[in-house]
């Protein structure tokens, strides 16, 4: 039999990315959830944490996680079923990894009445969209937003619709650059705008255009940072067509290469052990997020 109180350390541990902010969480020492760490470590005969900084879960630890997060959305069914067991009355925490993208368009949008409802706190996790699932592979999230369609095991996958990129940059950056007009093989010669290091959509892009080879460019880990940069004038990027619809208006930005968009898969991935709250939140987005996303050609 599992002492959730020991699995509960584990999550918060590696959820608040450290010893001292999992305890509080907790509302415990830091010597104790140290104590109930190594207690589970003795029990399961092997180590669950990677002392680093930030702590990472090892093999077992991440099969641990997958568990720990599936039974707090089950125990909540049976909450719901049962009142009594609900003894605090405290709202469900549904931990999601999202790209920074969806976070800055439509994600707010479409989960403001299901979150009321249901009663929903959110602990949002931002990562790139080519590798949110690696926070599901680690048990530290119950569901993400990923450009993958194959789930994780355990898991299932759904396809919410595309994202729709489109290369911009401001009037003097284009005037500056192209004053003869923009073609594809120039764009791998002026400064560009890259989220991070994980970020590969530019290559992509230039790849799909027969430009090969590396660019230079600017790293904004940031979604609108991203678009000031590039209002700024300081490079040209792939910015969500949902995200500039004011500034391409109003001449803020223009498109380079108005016929050659690029859209982006979000496939939502969540446990299949995941309970009712789950359930419902995957039937709301693929319901809802055709207002926002386009349909993947």
């Amino acid at each position: 039999m599992f002492d959730y109180k020991l699995l509960s350390a584990l999550a918060a541990v590696v959820e608040q990315a450290g010893f001292e902010r999992g305890a509080q969480v907790l509302g415990i020492s830091q010597s104790a959830i140290s104590q109930r760490i190594k207690l589970l470590e003795a029990r399961v005969g092997q180590p669950v944490l990677v002392r680093a900084s930030p702590p990472t879960p090892t093999e077992i630890g991440r099969r641990l996680l997958n568990h720990v997060q599936q039974v707090r959305l089950l125990e909540r069914d049976l909450q719901s079923q049962v009142p009594a067991l609900d003894e605090e009355g405290m709202p469900e925490r549904l931990r999601i990894a999202l790209n920074a993208d969806s976070l800055a368009t439509w994600w707010a949008e479409a989960v403001s009445d299901f979150c009321a409802e249901q009663h929903l706190l959110l602990d949002l996790v931002v990562e790139d969209q080519t590798v949110g699932l690696k926070r599901m592979r680690a048990g530290e999230v119950a569901a993400c937003i990923c450009a993958s369609e194959r789930p994780v095991a355990g898991a299932r996958s759904l396809l919410l619709g595309a994202m729709r990129y489109r290369a911009l940059a401001s009037p003097a950056f284009v005037a500056r650059h192209f004053p003869e007009g923009v073609r594809a093989d120039q764009l791998a010669r002026t400064p560009a705008l890259v989220f991070g290091p994980d970020d590969f959509l530019q290559h992509r892009y230039l790849a799909s255009l027969g430009v090969d080879g590396g660019f230079e460019h600017h790293l904004c880990p940031s979604s609108e940072g991203f678009i000031r940069l590039t209002e700024a004038g300081l490079g040209w990027g792939l910015v969500p067509e949902l995200q500039v619809r004011d500034q391409l208006e109003r001449g803020v930005l223009v498109e380079l290469l108005p016929d050659k968009p690029i859209d982006v898969p979000l496939y939502w991935h969540h446990w299949r052990s995941g309970g009712q709250l789950l359930g419902l939140l995957t039937d709301h987005l693929a319901q809802t997020t055709g207002q926002w996303l386009v349909p993947l050609e």
